[in-house]
């Protein structure tokens, strides 16, 4: 097994931060909403899915790795960015369903 090397650490660091992005942008998307700005909300949803898709690649690209036999070590920080990057995409998928209740029920 291979020790964490800087790559397969920046990889990790730019899941998690990138699925954190992209949760907060969904909760900024609620917040908006809540107030009735669904435009606003609308373009939290549009970055919050980017930030995920970035996640998503970059979780890829690990898939991908292990995929052509390169082992790395797992550890705390990889089950940690796994977690967060799950999080985001529920979070992100629920914010989408509610947003369509509360747009229904503005009008």
């Amino acid at each position: 097994m291979i020790q964490m090397s800087s790559e397969y650490e920046d990889i990790i660091m730019q899941i998690i931060a990138n699925a954190g992005n992209g949760k907060t942008e969904a909760i900024l998307a609620l917040r908006s909403a809540k107030t009735g700005d669904f435009e606003a909300a609308n373009e939290h949803i549009t970055n919050a899915d980017k930030a995920i898709t970035l996640a998503h690649n970059a979780q890829t690209s690990l898939l991908t790795k292990e995929a052509q036999d390169e082992k790395f070590e797992l550890n705390l920080l990889t089950v940690h960015s796994q977690d967060h990057l799950m999080n985001a995409i529920t979070f992100l998928d629920f914010s989408k369903e509610f947003l369509g209740v509360l747009k229904e029920s503005r009008l």
